[in-house]
């Protein structure tokens, strides 16, 4: 089942068994004569608000993500957490309400039953999709097409192992070799398709979406290899863990069936935290557009007294997911500045005017980058975006570095507030380090933290 449908047929069912439970929670509360209201609260209007809170903290929390071939035991441990705590919010909700229809004390009691009712409707919902979703698995319906990379023996192991178990969604169309000429032969019907090298066709030609990776432990060398393959593609990558990574506790694996996998480079920051940081994005670059107004309009004056040319500068970068979009900073050089076709600025540019000299200093000139925040082309933090040339040099020349493509590009980030400007290749190989360690531990702390040191190197008139 695709996301799209996938999380289309969630929030239906969610709309179901929660406007459910709310219908039996008011036939007890209103119907049922057990407790003297002398006004009768509405069921429809409290419904709709009750729904509304319900599917944006299931939002939140992440129950609308893919769970594809997951535990469904660690789904409902997840809606039970979620309902638990926002029973408790419900309740002091209704204390409201009831104190408005002069309701006794005791009957806010009932907010036990409703969270029983809640809970009790909703996972049976959420049960009843994943068994179907597993059952159309088990069929063929939905399954991904899956590749498996690595030695030939280990490769084998694992399709053997998979193959056990068709709920997990893998459907195999083939292997890539480490060594082609000892990978050659299909094994049990299932093609040799290319080796390492041939990963990135291999990929877009079969519209692969997993890829299971098989090494033995003096292979583990040729793991950065296999990624960099597999970076420019939305894939979903696993590897099969030693033995002593999972006895002495060095590997965190994603057990079903008792079928250990590690999920290599997965999305760290928590659904809760991924909407939060948005929210902080727009609030926070709405303010400065709208508070710094006159200042910025001061700016673009004295940007066009000075030169000819636009006020703003637009240039194309690539954004989340190789998405190309035009970035909009004020100007800070000189209308003609690339006529001998595209260069990093440097810190003292020679390009620059006087006035784009300030600006830089002070880094007014990326104000304007909160309207690409604002359109959702860019975040407050992350790893700076580059343009569309510069990216596909650097992929080749750096194997990690589309990795920065998996989150969304940023005013400041990590490497901003460690490092200098880019002038060489080295630089950026640099910053890159530095970016990679920010996606690996990407966290709202991890944000504020990296504002903070932002200001800090502004206010010092250091910042890069």
């Amino acid at each position: 089942m695709r996301s799209r449908k996938e999380i289309s047929v969630l929030l239906i069912t969610d709309c179901l068994t929660i406007c459910l439970s709310w219908y039996s929670y008011y036939l007890v509360r209103v119907r049922s004569g057990w407790i003297d209201l002398t006004i009768e609260p509405e069921l429809w209007i409290p419904m709709l608000f009750v729904y509304c809170f319900w599917v944006i903290t299931f939002f939140v929390v992440g129950l609308y993500r893919p769970w594809y071939a997951a535990s469904r035991f660690d789904e409902l441990t997840l809606i039970f957490k979620t309902i638990s705590f926002g029973s408790l919010f419900l309740f002091f909700a209704i204390f409201v309400d009831d104190q408005g229809s002069h309701v006794v004390v005791s009957s806010r009691l009932l907010i036990a039953l409703y969270w029983a009712i809640l809970l009790l409707w909703v996972s049976a919902g959420r049960l009843a999709v994943r068994s179907i979703q597993r059952r159309m698995l088990i069929s063929g319906i939905g399954v991904h097409s899956t590749v498996i990379v690595g030695s030939a023996a280990k490769s084998r192991e694992l399709y053997d192992n998979v193959s056990k178990y068709p709920a997990l969604g893998y459907k195999m169309i083939g292997f890539a070799g480490l060594d082609k000429r000892r990978h050659s032969q299909a094994y049990k019907d299932v093609p040799v398709l290319g080796g390492v090298d041939d990963l990135n066709d291999i990929i877009a030609k079969n519209n692969v979406r997993q890829v299971l990776i098989a090494l033995d432990s003096s292979d583990h060398d040729r793991l950065l290899d296999i990624i960099a393959h597999c970076n420019s593609h939305k894939v979903s990558l696993k590897i099969m863990p030693d033995l002593y990574d999972i006895i002495s506790g060095q590997a965190r694996t994603s057990q079903i069936y008792g079928f250990p996998l590690i999920e290599i480079m997965p999305q760290l920051m928590a659904p809760w935290e991924q909407t939060m940081k948005r929210i902080i994005d727009v609030t926070v670059s709405a303010l400065v557009l709208v508070v710094g107004l006159p200042l910025w309009l001061i700016v673009a004056l004295l940007i066009k007294l000075e030169s000819s040319g636009p006020t703003l500068y637009k240039q194309e970068r690539v954004g989340k997911g190789g998405q190309i979009f035009k970035i909009i900073k004020f100007r800070s050089m000189r209308h003609d500045a690339e006529r001998e076709g595209p260069q990093w600025a440097g810190k003292k540019d020679p390009r620059m005017t006087r006035v784009g000299k300030w600006l830089r200093k002070l880094h007014i000139d990326e104000i304007p980058q909160m309207i690409n925040v604002l359109y959702g082309h860019m975040s407050l933090v992350g790893p700076r975006p580059e343009r569309p040339m510069f990216v596909e040099k650097l992929s080749k020349e750096i194997p990690m570095y589309p990795r920065r493509l998996k989150v969304r590009p940023g005013i400041t980030g990590w490497a901003q507030v460690k490092q200098r400007y880019d002038e060489t290749v080295e630089d950026v190989r640099k910053k890159v380090e530095y970016d990679l360690f920010y996606i690996e531990n990407m966290s709202l702390r991890m944000d504020y933290k990296i504002i903070l040191r932002t200001l800090y190197h502004l206010l010092l008139g250091k910042g890069h």
